[in-house]
């Protein structure tokens, strides 16, 4: 039980109050002692204080304010260890609640410091730890303590990252390159580090750096044209052509990435720091080793690397090739596209024809291995004069048209034995390249190795019927299907062609007929060997201009013989006129005569002229740095023959 005073004065202590028995010094003495019990604190500031006390939700903290604050559990899982007594540093948010509560935040405080740690190690160039947190786009995001940080996929190491999963949870030391205070963004690298370890590396190898140096390293990266290999912080170029000396279209196909492998300096640029690397020349090259059995007339088999337009290259072993020219791949005397032939990658046999070790050349043939057709026993009764036969067509010529009737074995269709009835200025408006035709043979020369072909006659001359239906005088129905200055060509029954010179088109009205009109026309000329056919609207209503188509009728009948040839010496001199002197059909047919016969002239030219190409190539194979063009050449030589012919027609129609 308490003790009772008896005495107290209470009377006393109402009348002077609590504190009414000290002076004013003493009362402000006491007050200015209370008042340095407590310390004045700002909001969002952070301070340090001491833990007073763990409740099941929360921290009590006493950081020297009036009243205590509190800051959830939550907040110091990192510290499973927290007792009484510890100090921390918290984050003012309230200095007194709704309740009259002071509010702490301790992951606000973390937050705030650690941003200032950001902005500290950007100026003052230190580095900061942090832990990966997860893969993001281009990158990687890292966590400082509480701020997120943005770790590019380029800036994580020096050598490409494929698989950035493999950093997801490891603690990571990197250095902050650039804040966005804006958007609070910020930035690392931890390649900068590494580069920092790395230049001294570097300096060391490239002091030391000497052509014909072996070094190790590792492949780093994998291009088209080559590899980068990583050689202690200075990268190198393996080319792709210094791989193997062999083709490859890619070094993955005899590397892999991160693959250790021992290369050879070839050449280096110090001021540029390139370093070009070889991996091939650590071998000896494959010319050296080549057996000594292989010679001109060997078999060998090879894959098929690179296909040009004059032959393919077969690699023989690796890192030896020989050529097959396109001459040497098929007994054809007509020069055709290798792709015709062979395919890259195809494995093929063929024969050595010629082989230089010195300057490492060898030559190939594909058609040695097979029995040339032109030498079978049975090949001239099969080409006969007269057979027939069924060939695709592999060219288009200005003069003709070649057709192959089996693998080596091509002949020429002449552009003027294709149609009896249509006069064909070039092959391709009667046939395509790759189309079958029927041919029947009209000439073979073994020793030139020629076939002279013909088209139309598998047909009867039908001009020998048409003399009898289109005589002179008679009159047809005739549409106009292409008209110039020189006149008109007409298209008659049974499909052949006429020719109306610009007088014969006059009408009856004074007009004149234009294309793709259908009139009649009176027949003034016929030629049968010039196939021929002249002819007249103006004569069939124009009784004058009939007589006198008739009269020069005559006179062209006198001038000539039964075979429509000018009589008498029949030079060119012969058939000129004076100036007010018309120039007649038969004058005209005369040149046509002659056109013809210098075409078949030229023909043949042309011909032998292949043949001699042919036959100079099959005694002389081709090497691998050369391109036969004889067969071209013979192929695509100018034909002046009838173009001249057509001019001094042309000329004399004029007149």
């Amino acid at each position: 039980m308490a003790e009772v005073i008896d005495d107290f004065d209470w009377d006393n202590v109402g009348a002077t109050g609590f504190g009414g028995n000290y002076s004013a010094d003493q009362r402000a003495e006491m007050e200015k002692m209370y008042g340095d019990t407590l310390t004045t604190v700002q909001e969002e500031e952070v301070v340090k204080g001491t833990v007073v006390g763990i409740t099941d939700r929360d921290v009590i903290l006493n950081i020297g304010f009036k009243s205590d604050g509190l800051v959830s559990l939550t907040e110091f899982r990192d510290l499973p260890d927290l007792k009484i007594g510890d100090e921390v540093e918290v984050f003012i948010e309230d200095q007194e609640d709704v309740n009259g509560q002071l509010i702490l935040s301790r992951k606000k405080a973390k937050i705030k410091q650690a941003w200032k740690a950001i902005y500290d190690a950007l100026e003052l160039d230190t580095i900061l730890e942090g832990v990966v947190k997860r893969r993001t786009k281009g990158g990687l995001i890292m966590e400082l303590d509480g701020v997120e940080a943005f770790l590019p996929g380029s800036q994580i190491d020096v050598k490409p990252i494929r698989d950035f999963d493999i950093y997801v949870g490891r603690r990571m030391e990197v250095k902050v390159v650039k804040i966005n205070s804006a958007f609070d963004n910020v930035v690392v690298s931890h390649k900068v580090l590494i580069e920092k370890d790395l230049e001294k590396q570097r300096e060391a190898i490239l002091n030391n750096l000497e052509k014909g140096q072996i070094l190790e390293g590792n492949i780093k990266n994998m291009t088209n044209f080559g590899v980068f290999i990583d050689l202690g912080g200075v990268d190198g170029l393996l080319h792709i052509t210094d791989i193997s000396w062999g083709r490859i279209a890619h070094p993955s196909e005899v590397l892999q990435l991160d693959q250790k492998l021992n290369i050879v300096v070839l050449d280096f640029d110090e001021a540029k720091k390139r370093i070009s690397l070889g991996l091939k020349q650590l071998t000896p090259h494959p010319w050296d080793s080549l057996p000594a059995d292989l010679q001109p007339g060997s078999k060998v088999k090879g894959r098929i690397v690179n296909v040009a337009d004059y032959g393919a290259f077969m690699e023989v072993v690796p890192g030896v090739e020989g050529l097959i020219h396109v001459s040497e791949m098929s007994w054809s005397q007509h020069l055709r596209n290798p792709q015709d032939f062979i395919k890259q990658g195809d494995v093929v046999e063929a024969q050595i024809l010629t082989l230089d070790r010195e300057d490492r050349k060898m030559s190939l043939g594909i058609k040695q291995l097979t029995e040339d057709p032109w030498t079978r026993g049975d090949f001239g009764g099969k080409y006969a004069v007269g057979t027939k036969h069924n060939g695709l067509v592999r060219n288009l010529t200005n003069f003709g048209l070649f057709v192959e009737l089996e693998e080596g074995v091509d002949g020429l269709v002449h552009v003027s034995d294709l149609s009896w009835t249509k006069k064909i200025k070039h092959p391709s408006e009667f046939v395509k390249v790759g189309d079958r035709l029927d041919v029947v043979v009209l000439e073979l020369d073994l020793g030139a190795r020629r076939l002279a072909l013909g088209h139309k006659q598998l047909e009867e001359n039908p001009w020998d019927t048409f003399q009898t239906v289109f005589t002179p005088g008679s009159v047809h129905r005739a549409t106009i299907t292409e008209k110039s200055e020189r006149g008109a060509v007409l298209e008659l029954p049974y499909g052949i062609e006429g020719f109306a010179y610009p007088k014969g088109l006059v009408k009856e009205d004074g007009s004149n007929a234009e294309n793709g009109e259908a009139l009649d026309f009176r027949v003034t000329e016929f030629s049968k060997d010039d196939r021929r056919i002249v002819l007249s609207h103006t004569a069939v209503y124009n009784q004058a201009a009939a007589a006198e188509d008739d009269s020069r009728n005559a006179k062209f009948k006198k001038k000539t013989n039964a075979k429509g040839e000018p009589q008498g010496e029949g030079k060119m001199s012969d058939l000129k006129k004076p100036a007010d002197e018309k120039s007649t059909l038969g004058d005209l047919d005369a040149l046509s005569a002659l056109r013809d016969q210098m075409a078949g002239a030229e023909r043949k030219a042309g011909e032998q002229k292949l043949a001699a190409a042919n036959t100079k190539r099959a005694t002389e194979p081709a090497v691998a740095d050369e391109t036969s063009v004889a067969a071209k050449e013979a192929l695509e030589a100018p034909q002046a023959g009838p173009d001249n012919a057509q001019a001094l027609e042309d000329s004399a129609a004029a007149e």
